[in-house]
């Protein structure tokens, strides 16, 4: 948690670490047509930090939606190699978290983080 906020010891207090360490995590909702017919099935995408861990990831879904995760599974997608006239970049490395939701339990991408 202190490696990703990049915070040193005893410097805030842990409510408001805790708090902003979930908006951390959390960087995008994904929208696509996949990610919307994996929201029959009561499964939620989402793009997290690349250092986050599943414990990270469904604590701060949790905590952030008022919701009960059953499970998280992570995928991390190496960015390419870009060439543009005499330039070469790579585009970012990404990590997308596909979040399982227990029975019942609902997010509502929409509306936003309260």
């Amino acid at each position: 948690m202190k490696k990703l906020l990049g915070l040193k010891k005893g410097k805030k207090d842990a409510v408001s670490v805790a708090r902003a360490y979930h908006y951390d995590v959390i960087v995008s909702p994904v929208v696509t047509e996949k990610s919307t017919a994996a929201s029959e099935q009561n499964k939620v995408v989402f793009n997290v930090h690349l250092d986050s861990t599943k414990e990270d990831i469904k604590s701060a879904v949790e905590a952030l939606f008022n919701v009960k995760v059953a499970k998280v599974n992570t995928l991390r997608r190496l960015g390419k190699i870009k060439r543009f006239r005499n330039t070469v970049g790579k585009l970012s490395d990404t990590k997308k978290a596909i979040i399982t939701l227990a029975e019942g339990q609902a997010i509502d991408l929409s509306a936003g983080v309260k």
